[in-house]
């Protein structure tokens, strides 16, 4: 095995000063490139410090290994172009003929391994922090869906799903896109600052990915497993992020948007949706009528059917069938409730039964089948729901 010191001689009959001309031109050009992208747009290629302690942490280490590696990247470089300059074959340079030097051979195993404990020791430290979830003031539960995620206060009886609410039109470039678009949902997670905040994360069809960059928080929720993670934000205010894990064709659809309060302002959210669950369990009994109806079902459409089946009915074949003229909107009542509080199984269909309400649910459904020319004429009652969900 030959050693770092043949280096110098072994690199002697490299042609020098081809190899260093068109490491110049390779420099030149990245740097005129870099210098044009700042020209058109802000260029940023590091991470962000965050909003939490945990965040801050993990971008001081960063940093440090980041110095770690430049220093050594110098070096090593450092060493291969000086020898390639010094030792060129036009000066004349004869490459040696040695072996192994122990001595060597001591000194670049136990430099590497001072560089691996000195960033082992402050890593290991950040990732114990990471994962220790005990003495949580509240606990959320996450589960992802295609193409949503739902939000449960584990002890405070608030459940609801968080959508995104960017235009149809900004997403088909009719209109022009909004600041934070596809960032953008209508229920968007609050939270107090000042509290530690344990996540459940887990999910109800395929593998997706919670990741909210300014927390430093990105963790899998996988059907069947639980997996934890924690934040504690110091800053009020909205903190947006994204599904990180391939999940389906609007995988890019189902953003996160997390806003930190002050907790008196947090405590009165609370008990506004606490007081908002209690209402529409109430209008569950309630008589609706049709153009009540109507008009909630349309809304629940957009939200939850659209992306699928697009706003006009008209699906996207074959993964996605039409509703406009379809058997099951216009056929029997019974079939079209029960395939949509309980799903087709080996299909996209998902069971929405535990993901809208029955009110929601008997709109949506009244919805389809007099939309886009249906016309079927029929109305769909919360209690034909609870019907079907056997309750």
């Amino acid at each position: 095995m030959e050693t770092l010191s043949m280096l110098p001689l072994r690199l002697a009959g490299f042609h020098s000063k081809k190899f260093l001309r068109l490491c110049v031109q390779w420099f030149t050009s990245a740097f005129l490139l870099a210098l044009a992208s700042t020209s058109q747009a802000e260029y940023e290629v590091n991470m962000t410090p965050g909003v939490t302690d945990i965040s801050q942490s993990v971008f001081s280490l960063h940093m440090v290994i980041f110095w770690i590696c430049v220093v050594i990247g110098i070096a090593v470089f450092g060493v291969m172009f000086w020898s390639m300059f010094k030792y060129r074959k036009s000066q004349g340079a004869k490459p040696a003929q040695f072996h192994e030097s122990t001595t060597v051979e001591i000194i670049w195993t136990l430099i590497p391994i001072i560089i691996l404990v000195a960033m082992a020791v402050p890593a290991t430290s950040t990732l114990k922090e990471m994962y220790d979830t005990t003495e949580s003031d509240i606990d959320i539960k996450i589960t992802g869906y295609q193409w949503k995620w739902q939000y449960d206060y584990i002890n405070d009886d608030v459940s609801f799903f968080s959508n995104l609410s960017t235009p149809q039109d900004q997403i088909s470039n009719e209109t022009t896109k909004g600041e934070n678009y596809l960032l953008e949902v209508d229920e968007p997670l609050v939270i107090p600052i000042n509290k530690k905040i344990r996540f459940l994360v887990t999910a109800n069809d395929v593998i997706h990915s919670w990741w909210v960059p300014a927390f430093a928080v990105k963790k899998d929720a996988i059907p069947g497993f639980i997996n934890e993670a924690w934040t504690k934000v110091n800053e009020p205010g909205i903190y947006r992020g994204q599904c990180a894990e391939l999940c389906g064709n609007n995988h890019g659809f189902m953003p996160i948007v997390v806003k930190a309060v002050e907790e008196p302002e947090y405590l009165a959210w609370l008990a506004e949706k606490q007081a908002k669950a209690k209402a529409e369990a109430l209008q569950a009994s309630q008589v609706w009528s049709m153009d009540d109806l109507m008009a909630k079902g349309e809304a629940v459409y957009n939200t939850n059917c659209a992306a699928c089946h697009q706003q006009n009915g008209m699906g996207i074949p074959p993964a996605f069938p039409a509703l406009k003229g379809s058997p099951v909107a216009i056929g029997p009542s019974e079939d079209h409730i029960n395939i949509v509080v309980k799903g087709k199984p080996g299909t996209a269909m998902q069971a929405f039964a535990a993901q809208l309400s029955d009110v929601d649910l008997a709109a949506v459904i009244t919805y389809e089948r007099n939309a886009w020319g249906n016309n079927t004429g029929d109305s769909v009652s919360p209690q034909d729901i609870a019907k079907a969900k056997g309750n």
